[in-house]
């Protein structure tokens, strides 16, 4: 239910106050409306919520619509409230609903008017289609209330939880899609047509080390009957600066694998931090729109927290980086050059003079990469 602003129907202490003006959700969902109400004087003897009115006081009560059987839940409390909740939403339920209450004084009736407007929707994919892509939308014939999350299925395995209704497919594909809301589902579909032109990076994001090594990969498909005569690696250029092409053998540090058909491996050894940019790919003269994967290049450094050291407290060193590395990492600590400890972070707890020395850390599996020793001075504190 949207967060609409009350609306408030009066008329000489009479009252109606609606949470919302209008509701749009989906058909087998559950919708609940609410109100309150004032009245000048007596006992309110009769609440309801109508859609229908055959004559004048002939209302037809929600809960003896047989349209509605078994599906109508009212809920009153001692504050004048009432909420009316509908089960297993149909679209022959969109309509205007209305409350009406009645007290035990002469001419005591009254009937909020206009009240909430439901509209009840399905979900329908609808397919467009262009030449280098195929956009399915999640379609409804009302703006969804609340702001919903779109879940895409392909083949039953979600491929995207987004707000937006739309997914994007840019390869040929005799795959099902379908998308839902709130465990709701739409009709399947399958996208059928041409390959289009599309770089697929195997990573959005990497963080590794310096000195280390890397492979930044991706696939490619173009349309049938064309020919891969060119592939490039290149790094985004910064402001009013050319891209940056990474020939294979440039530096002594870059390596081309993988098919060059398909796909394609960047492989970058002796890694510098300088070396951190976005990494693009590109082949014949296609250039992608596409974000390619940003590569970050940290070093280790030892943090100690606290930054001054008194005996007895509770000491941390963390190994820092500035990106975070992937994989979950295991630490290797060292003290003086020994290996004393393997864990994210160091304890020292509570710390004492024979905890004073130099500690440095490195990364599981990279063990000759360590960090800068950071010297640890434990003051003795006295009484």
């Amino acid at each position: 239910m949207s967060n609409c602003v009350s609306v408030v129907l009066s008329q000489k202490g009479w009252s109606v106050t609606y949470t919302t003006q209008s509701i749009c959700t989906l058909k087998g969902s559950t919708v609940e409306m609410s109100c309150s109400y004032t009245y000048p004087s007596g006992t309110v003897t009769t609440t309801f919520w109508f859609t229908k009115k055959y004559a004048v006081e002939n209302y037809v009560n929600l809960r003896n619509d047989s349209n509605y059987k078994g599906r109508v839940t009212y809920r009153s409390d001692k504050m004048n409230g009432h909420n009316l909740t509908i089960t297993d939403l149909r679209e022959s339920d969109s309509a205007m609903y209305k409350f009406r209450f009645i007290t035990d004084q002469t001419g005591g009736k009254y009937t909020g008017d206009p009240g909430v407007t439901l509209s009840v929707t399905d979900l329908q994919v609808k397919v467009t289609t262009t030449w280098w892509s195929t956009t399915l939308t999640c379609s409804t014939t009302c703006t969804l209330t609340g702001n919903p999350t779109y879940t895409w299925y392909r083949n039953s395995k979600i491929v995207q939880d987004d707000s937006s209704p739309s997914y994007t497919v840019y390869f040929k594909t005799e795959d099902s899609f379908y998308c839902a809301v709130k465990g709701i589902n739409s009709n399947a579909v399958s996208v059928e047509g041409h390959s289009y032109f599309h770089v697929t990076y195997t990573h959005q994001r990497i963080c590794t080390l310096k000195r280390s090594s890397v492979d930044i990969s991706c696939s490619y498909t173009y349309p049938s009957g064309h020919t891969v005569s060119e592939t490039i690696w290149y790094t985004k250029g910064k402001l009013n600066e050319a891209p940056q092409i990474l020939s294979p053998g440039y530096g002594g540090r870059v390596e081309y694998l993988g098919n060059m058909q398909s796909d394609s491996i960047l492989r970058i050894t002796d890694l510098r931090e300088e070396d951190s940019a976005e990494y693009k790919f590109r082949f014949t003269t296609w250039e992608p729109t596409f974000p390619g994967t940003t590569l970050t290049v940290t070093g280790l450094q030892v943090k100690v927290t606290p930054a001054t050291v008194t005996e007895g407290q509770k000491v941390t060193l963390t190994c820092s980086t500035t990106c975070t590395l992937g994989d979950n990492p295991t630490y290797v600590w060292y003290k003086n050059g020994h290996v004393t400890n393997q864990s994210t972070s160091l304890f020292l707890n509570p710390v004492s003079s024979e905890d004073t020395g130099r500690y440095s850390c490195s990364v599981e599996g990279h063990e000759d990469l360590p960090s800068a020793e950071e010297t640890l001075t434990v003051t003795c504190e006295y009484v």
